[in-house]
């Protein structure tokens, strides 16, 4: 099971509200347990032939009241395509301090166009669309982290 897998089953496991997941392969296993706030990983990559050491309890939270979701307010924006970030990493808009930004707000892009970088582990991955269009919004501040599949810009297809 590779890391992508494991960020998947998580995101589901959260969405799910299923409290706990158990997985087990040759010689992998993995337990997910969630309280109602955010799911934590408890054991991984243990050994079929090790014994699994005694882990510490892990407190309850307290139950949180269901929160009801308020209705969107601001402009509708299903009618953009949205550019994710592709890997976890720090986002920046250009490829130095003193270099000009890759894409501002009205630039029409087209797929392969380069409109970010990323830098994960020391490695500045350039960012290059996949669709062409108008950018309508930059939805991430430069120098801030991201998380995959995060959505950094909204295109308004032309």
């Amino acid at each position: 099971m590779d890391i992508k897998q494991i960020q998947d089953l998580i995101r589901f496991v959260s969405k799910s509200g299923v409290n706990e997941v158990s997985i087990e392969q040759k010689d992998f296993k993995i337990t997910i347990k969630t309280n109602e706030t955010q799911p934590q990983v408890i054991h991984a990559s243990i050994p079929a032939q090790t014994a699994p050491a005694a882990l510490p309890p892990v407190p309850a939270a307290p139950a949180a009241e269901p929160v009801t979701p308020a209705a969107p307010v601001g402009p509708d924006t299903s009618k953009y395509l949205t550019i994710k970030s592709p890997m976890i990493g720090t986002f920046y808009r250009s490829a130095s301090p003193d270099k000009p930004l890759f894409v501002n707000v009205g630039d029409e892009i087209k797929a392969g166009s380069v409109v970010c970088i990323i830098e994960a582990m020391k490695l500045f991955n350039e960012i290059e669309s996949e669709i062409s269009g108008r950018v309508v919004k930059v939805l991430v501040d430069n120098s801030s982290p991201v998380e995959y599949d995060q959505p950094l810009f909204l295109v308004e297809p032309i």
